[in-house]
């Protein structure tokens, strides 16, 4: 698979679920804390898109990939994503299988454009404009959670520690 700009795959899959969003250059950035330094912002406000690796069954060979939103401040619950998504077991997915399932590396990852359509869990926390990936490095995109939510059939619930 080739990478295509991610911005624009981001913008294009933004305009046709009709959710405006907007780009903005933060810089080159080697943590989440930066990265909200960076853009002026809480680090709460920082929304992580994190690909998660799951089985329905403890003995299936068949796995699928769904995407958590959780915020910069915060880490996943993996007990607590499991019962939400309905799940028997689910880790974090290597850079290379959440690139494969998205078209995005690691820091770009959100749920605008990606290369497979995957079902988006988020923290129940989360509210309000928020930043996230953008498709390429040293970018952000900001976005009403509300309905960043709507347009994606987000299921939320508390899935962070």
């Amino acid at each position: 698979m080739t990478e295509v700009s991610g911005r624009g795959r981001v913008q294009a899959s933004a305009d046709q679920r009709g959710v405006p969003i907007e780009f903005i250059s933060r810089g080159p950035a080697s943590s989440v804390e930066e990265a909200a330094a960076n853009l002026g912002i809480e680090t709460s406000q920082i929304v992580k898109t994190l690909v998660a690796k799951a089985k329905r069954t403890q003995s299936t060979t068949d796995v699928e990939y769904v995407l958590a939103l959780i915020p910069g401040d915060k880490a996943v619950d993996w007990a607590k994503l499991r019962k939400l998504a309905g799940f028997k077991k689910m880790s974090m997915a290597s850079p290379d299988e959440g690139f494969e399932a998205t078209g995005y590396r690691p820091g770009t990852i959100n749920p605008f454009g990606t290369t497979t359509s995957l079902p988006v869990f988020a923290d129940d926390s989360i509210s309000g404009r928020i930043a996230m990936g953008a498709g390429e490095p040293d970018l952000n995109l900001f976005v009403d959670s509300a309905e960043l939510f709507a347009a994606f059939g987000v299921t939320a619930g508390d899935i962070g520690k």
